[in-house]
């Protein structure tokens, strides 16, 4: 089964896949914050040829990614398997890479100089898609960044060919609407896509940030579409059921902190139910209801088996009928939300 091919927004004419392989999970075992179940390259490169052979050409990383380390294992990965106008590649960056105060944030310095550092890493000349991956005041310690700085530092890596668009990551919706404002006043690049946080379990992007985007034509590319495995089972009805390395491993802190309803598990108990309904697994269902959201172009799906990246691509051409929308929906109750608390 071949992905479908899908425009980037309405305000890029960058087209990609219909599904985005996230490479969080790949890079140098034990290196960063996902390393106790980081993939090296060797069992990376099959999920990419799987994933290139099924319609896969949209990728994305980021700098904080094992420290550096999943962007070179991705760069290398595609340099080997893909011509390098037969991909498109984003990466992010904002997060601190060092203890040093200029390491970290979205002043002109570091977005230049961090610019620079992702590019060395993948071994690539540009990329297709640089992604801020914070709000510049999101990041805790780097609040003073005037905006301004940050835009013209982004425009002024595209105007030298290192990126061919821009994308903004988690934030409030009246923050990238200032963003996009302060670039359209200043003639600077502004934003093509917004990559935020959706799925059955935290859908508080409903209320502005979608809205905004579809008015406004903002791809949107969710990460998390799974919440962590969550809607795929891998906590079997609680966080303390973790049944897979992700879920038993350091992340589940971060998947507690990031999934506080109490709603969360009965949620997932009905994806359960729907999928044994409809004779495919959890995964497929809570992706196919995300395809179907409103403004959803590519959700960013990770994977550690090939036999995921195959349900994921077949949940694509999954319709889901309307009384279980309804039912999947139901139960959800508004959670506070995350970027007030800095749980992002």
């Amino acid at each position: 089964m071949m992905l479908d091919t899908v425009q980037l927004g309405r305000n890029s004419g960058l087209k990609v896949s219909r599904l985005c392989l996230g490479t969080m999970n790949f890079g140098e075992p034990g290196r960063g914050h996902q390393g106790d179940w980081t993939l090296g390259p060797d069992d990376a490169r099959p999920l990419f040829k799987a994933a290139i052979e099924q319609g896969v050409f949209y990728f994305d990383c980021a700098d904080i990614y094992g420290v550096g380390a999943s962007e070179t294992v991705v760069g290398a990965l595609l340099r080997e398997l893909l011509p390098r106008d037969q991909y498109v590649l984003a990466t992010k960056i904002s997060y601190p890479m060092g203890r040093n105060p200029n390491q970290g944030g979205l002043s002109r310095k570091h977005v230049l100089e961090g610019v620079d550092a992702s590019l060395r890493r993948l071994g690539v000349d540009y990329l297709d898609h640089l992604v801020i991956h914070r709000h510049p005041h999101g990041v805790p310690g780097y609040e003073g960044t005037p905006i301004e700085e940050t835009m013209q530092a982004l425009h002024d890596v595209v105007k030298a060919g290192k990126a061919l668009y821009l994308g903004a990551s988690s934030m409030f919706a009246w923050q990238f609407a200032e963003l996009q404002l302060t670039a359209k006043l200043n003639r600077w690049t502004s934003f093509v896509s917004m990559q935020n946080h959706y799925n059955l379990v935290y859908r508080e992007e409903e209320r502005e940030m979608i809205p905004y985007c579809l008015k406004s034509g903002a791809a949107i590319t969710p990460w998390s579409p799974l919440a962590r495995g969550i809607l795929a089972g891998a906590y079997q009805g609680g966080f303390g059921g973790g049944a897979t390395a992700r879920s038993k491993g350091r992340d589940r802190i971060r998947t507690e902190g990031l999934y506080q309803g109490e709603a969360v598990f009965d949620i997932a108990a009905r994806v359960i139910e729907t999928a044994e309904k409809y004779g495919k697994t959890p995964a497929q269902i809570a992706l196919a209801w995300l395809l179907s959201r409103p403004g959803v172009t590519a959700p960013i799906v990770g994977v550690s088996k090939v036999e995921q990246l195959d349900q994921l691509v077949a949940a694509t051409k999954i319709t889901l009928e309307a009384e279980d929308v309804a039912y999947l929906e139901a139960l959800y109750q508004p959670v506070q939300n995350l970027l007030s608390i800095g749980g992002s």
